[in-house]
């Protein structure tokens, strides 16, 4: 096993013995099983509120995980100084950054499954249609889990935990609202504001096209195309983040 491999292996375990894991998860099953309450006290479609409410407590609970977890990947190795002591082994600090991102993109892979598993299992229960689409959408979760883990990273390389948190979650907010900014900029007849959100709108990334869980509730299937075209766009984001992150830890004093 090489060197990002230990650091991968470690990463995870390590997140493993972190309680906030274990409380999400609990939180998510918590989630999962209230959707089916709801799903009983409403007058709408009672299995597509179960089918949509399950959908985003997986992909709420991903990105939580994504966000506090990710930002101290870095800062809690500085904070202990035990960075000092890997970095003076024959590790690289580009191999540190990518052994550390791929430990969490195993935590929350595994985090996403367990979910999908108490999901399905829920949706089985209340007799709702498990098809094709909730995996198709389960799967794009995962992508925006990822890249969501990328920016974490990111902005763990050179800022602090609370900075970071909250600079991964303007993006992420940012992120869903881009096809929105780029129908003001349309409208707007102000060159400078047009401008501003034009940047905003090709700096950020396009969340929204990994959003299909409404399709899915409503029992549609996504387009293959689409699904490869959406995946790729994140998976090619998210490797951007984590090379940038890897040129500003290079370079960083410590």
């Amino acid at each position: 096993m090489g060197p990002i491999g230990v650091i991968t292996w470690n990463t995870f375990r390590e997140n493993l013995r972190d309680k906030i894991l274990y409380n999400l998860l609990v939180f998510s099953f918590f989630l999962i099983g209230a959707s089916v309450l709801l799903g009983e006290l409403t007058f709408a479609e009672p299995k597509k509120v179960v089918t949509d409410f399950g959908l985003a407590a997986i992909n709420i609970i991903g990105v939580i995980v994504a966000i506090f977890v990710g930002i101290g990947l870095v800062n809690k190795e500085i904070e202990r100084r035990t960075l000092y002591t890997i970095m003076a082994r024959p590790i690289s600090r580009s191999q540190f950054i990518l052994g550390k991102y791929c430990g969490l993109l195993f935590t929350v892979s595994v985090n996403v499954l367990i979910m999908l598993s108490v999901y399905l299992f829920t949706l089985w229960i209340d007799r709702a249609a498990i098809h094709i689409g909730l995996f198709q959408a389960v799967g794009l979760i995962l992508v925006e889990v990822y890249l969501v883990t990328a920016m974490a990273l990111f902005f763990s390389t050179f800022s602090s935990a609370t900075l970071s948190a909250t600079l991964t979650a303007a993006f992420y907010f940012i992120g869903h609202l881009t096809t929105d900014l780029r129908g003001i900029a349309e409208k707007s007849e102000n060159f400078i504001i047009k401008s501003v959100i034009s940047i905003f709108y090709y700096l950020f990334p396009n969340l929204e096209l990994l959003n299909i869980k409404g399709q899915a509730a409503r029992g549609l299937t996504t387009p293959l195309m689409y699904q490869f075209t959406a995946t790729l766009y994140g998976i090619l984001y998210a490797g951007m983040l984590v090379v940038a992150a890897c040129l500003v830890f290079r370079h960083r004093d410590f």
